[in-house]
């Protein structure tokens, strides 16, 4: 069972930074499929951004641009860069990895973006 463990949240000004990491219990370099998605005040959870073991990654329309996804397999860890915060990308931030469809999410952090 791997257990995933994010970080880096926070409360930032809008046009601002922070770098999101998610650190597996156990080697996450076999996870084929590893991915951010938040989740706002009522509303559902939407994808943010994913990479592959592979290296290939895609974002959503609402990040492009502002956000990048990177993985450190000798650091046992996947990172989120956030650049040019909006308040619309207040949320809940999980990370999220799927091993040959055994599912694995992280609690979350909790990213605000106001002045």
């Amino acid at each position: 069972q791997v257990q995933l463990v994010e970080s880096g949240g926070g409360l930032v000004q809008p046009g601002g930074s922070l770098r999101l990491s998610c650190v597996g219990s156990v080697s996450i370099r076999s996870i084929n499929f590893m991915a951010w998605f938040r989740q706002a005040p009522g509303k559902e959870r939407e994808l943010v951004a994913f990479i592959t073991t592979g290296g290939d990654t895609n974002y959503a329309d609402s990040v492009k641009g502002r956000f990048a996804i990177s993985r450190d397999r000798d650091k046992n860890t996947m990172s989120l860069q956030m650049n040019s915060l909006k308040p619309e990308d207040t949320a809940v931030y999980y990370c999220h990895g799927n091993k040959y469809g055994m599912i694995y999410w992280g609690k979350g952090t909790l990213v605000t973006v106001s002045s």
